[in-house]
């Protein structure tokens, strides 16, 4: 793709979340949306193949019915109550249709169809993108609508995302796949506390994107889409493959890496408000998440050192670009558990 049309077109999609993040009034936040999704379109196809399209046309088509249903929502409350405002949808059935065009658009059950199947078709970059950045905007939506939201559809959407993303994500063996159930696993957990506690649904959200970014630039600066070329990596480059399989750890909230710390801290928060059932069971549904990482850690380690295959020392004549960010994600998406009270002090 051109520098100069490429540059446009991530400055329109920066604009258009900020747009969104920043509105509250329902007919700018829209637009932004719409900004955000017309420029994804020639990022999912910067590929050109019929793979792509397919998953260009599938997210287009997908969004576009999750926006007409969020127009026709803050109409009704329009109609209803007189009011633009994103914090007063006073009127119970516009906002249920908004929580679900919003649900669409983050890809959470039972909406989520659309996920595994663009991200599989589309570029490792394209999917960090999608499954990172195209976050933000509907949830500082969901964000400002916490307050009156239907608490039942939130609550088993989210468990119901949990759910499937464990499910969906075991006879997977392409990594982009597996990626965007976790991607729906994530939201699930976000959902849910967003009732509870805001501003632990905005810690998991930076915890996750750091471990989604991390995980995508290993996979892009190794080649690496699928499992079976996943077991190559100890040949090409160990250090890349250690810090993927502690990346994996801790995307799936094991102690003491990151990932831990807003699991711990969510079901802390759940349990104070007399919830026993929920955490109990969003913790037993992510053990199915853990299982498909460990996985993948274990296909990865088949190839390890020592060995008295010549091959495995590739390593060593094998040259890695772009890392200059790596380093520092890592460290952060694997060590800031020891800020855990700091950060439970300032909820």
């Amino acid at each position: 793709m051109n520098p100069l049309t490429l540059s446009l077109i991530l400055t329109t999609l920066f604009t258009g979340t900020l747009i969104t993040m920043l509105s509250s009034h329902w007919l700018t936040a829209w637009m932004g949306l719409e900004m955000n999704m017309l420029t994804m379109i020639p990022i999912l196809t910067k590929t050109t193949n019929p793979r792509s399209t397919e998953a260009a046309t599938k997210y287009f088509m997908t969004q576009t019915m999750a926006s007409m249903t969020l127009m026709m929502a803050f109409t009704i409350n329009l109609m209803y109550s007189g009011q633009w405002s994103i914090m007063k949808m006073t009127n119970p059935m516009a906002s249920t249709m908004a929580l679900m065009a919003l649900m669409t658009k983050l890809g959470m059950a039972p909406f989520h169809f659309w996920v595994p199947e663009v991200t599989q078709g589309i570029a490792l970059t394209s999917g960090m993108i999608l499954l990172t950045w195209q976050k933000l905007a509907p949830l500082s939506l969901l964000y400002q609508m916490a307050t009156y939201a239907n608490t039942n559809l939130i609550c088993l959407s989210g468990l119901l995302s949990i759910l499937i993303g464990g499910w969906g994500g075991l006879n997977q063996t392409q990594l982009r796949k597996i990626l965007a159930y976790s991607s729906i696993s994530h939201m699930g957990w976000m959902l849910i506390i967003l009732i509870f506690n805001p501003t632990l649904t905005l810690l998991n959200l930076t915890i996750y994107v750091l471990l989604t970014l991390s995980i995508f630039m290993i996979l892009a600066n190794t080649f690496t889409t699928s499992m079976a070329s996943l077991t190559l990596m100890w040949n090409k480059t160990p250090a890349m493959a250690i810090m993927l399989m502690i990346t994996l750890l801790s995307l799936g909230g094991l102690p003491p890496l990151s990932g831990f710390m807003p699991k711990w801290l969510m079901i802390h928060e759940l349990t104070k408000n007399n919830s026993i059932i929920m955490p109990l069971s969003m913790a037993i549904a992510s053990l199915l998440n853990m299982y498909f990482y460990m996985r993948l850690i274990y296909s990865s380690s088949l190839t390890i050192l020592p060995s008295t295959n010549n091959m495995k020392m590739t390593w060593q004549f094998t040259n890695t670009k772009n890392m200059a960010m790596l380093p520092t994600l890592i460290i952060l998406s694997n060590m800031l558990l020891p800020l855990t009270p700091i950060i439970s002090m300032l909820e």
